[in-house]
């Protein structure tokens, strides 16, 4: 059973997440199978069905380089799924550092003058 799962309603729909072993990366299940550093690209399940989903990903997550998956409950909008809960938004944002300190793999964010 997912550690996170009381946070999540038995009508609402989540994803997938986990952090990759060997840069720390957070990232999302994608709906082809690969893991997206975007939530954008996230696949969203059910909240009924996330619970095989994690079951199969947990089991592959050694050979897929990953650790600490678990799933994310999330509202759906226009641009993608939105987590509802303040620390996986704080996630899917990306860092949360100064741009001058912002790994190469990140896109920096635009910084408006002063």
């Amino acid at each position: 059973m997912d550690r996170r799962n009381n946070r999540r309603d038995a009508e609402g729909s989540s994803v997938i997440t986990a952090n990759r072993l060997l840069d720390g990366r957070i990232v999302w299940l994608a709906a082809d199978g690969q893991w997206s550093p975007h939530i954008r690209n996230a696949r969203v399940y059910s909240n009924v069905e996330i619970e095989d989903a994690l079951k199969e990903q947990t089991a592959s997550a050694q050979d897929n380089e990953l650790v600490g998956v678990y799933g994310v409950q999330v509202s759906l909008s226009p641009t993608g799924p939105v987590p509802v809960t303040s620390r996986e938004c704080i996630r899917a944002g990306g860092p949360s550092v100064h741009p001058d300190f912002t790994p190469e793999w990140q896109e920096r964010p635009a910084v408006s003058p002063a």
